[in-house]
């Protein structure tokens, strides 16, 4: 089985020219968990989930000066004061650039079985030979089509 017989060919992206809140918002939008990080040509520089916002808003460690109470601030303004001053940030600053695993559209289905295993990844990008994204792979799309397509099929 062939990964483009069951990948997502309706590829959402961003650029890294895309901010933090227009990621968020697509993301929100089209209930997905991340997206691939495209240039002006479709050429794929890497990968930008909500785990990636997540740590990035992460609240740094705690400093020798959260030991005096000087100015006592609940979490929820620390938060708020972290996206406001995020929201405008652009992806390029915090997508992964590295390590960034991708499967071709005529790669068998155990590539990317092997991939999501080895590596955790929620999604996998689908490049073509000009490493343009032509599809995108998820867990939850690989495991609905096992289970719709093959488990039906499969008789004991």
């Amino acid at each position: 089985m062939k990964i483009k017989d069951f990948m997502i060919k309706d590829v959402i992206s961003v650029t890294k020219e895309t901010t933090i809140k227009q990621l968020l918002e697509i993301l929100s939008t089209n209930s997905i968990g991340g997206v691939p990080v495209v240039d002006k040509d479709n050429k794929l520089i890497g990968m930008i989930s909500d785990g990636d916002v997540i740590r990035y808003l992460q609240p740094k460690s705690r400093t020798v000066y959260d030991m005096f109470p000087l100015v006592v601030v609940s979490e929820k303004e620390e938060l708020t004061h972290r996206l406001s001053y995020s929201m405008n940030n652009l992806v390029g600053e915090i997508m992964r650039k590295k390590n960034i695993h991708n499967v071709q559209p005529n790669d068998n289905i155990d590539e990317a079985l092997s991939i999501f295993s080895r590596y955790r990844f929620k999604k996998i990008p689908v490049i073509n030979k000009d490493n343009q994204v032509v599809g995108v792979l998820s867990r939850g799309d690989l495991i609905h089509y096992i289970t719709t397509k093959l488990i039906k099929d499969f008789r004991v």
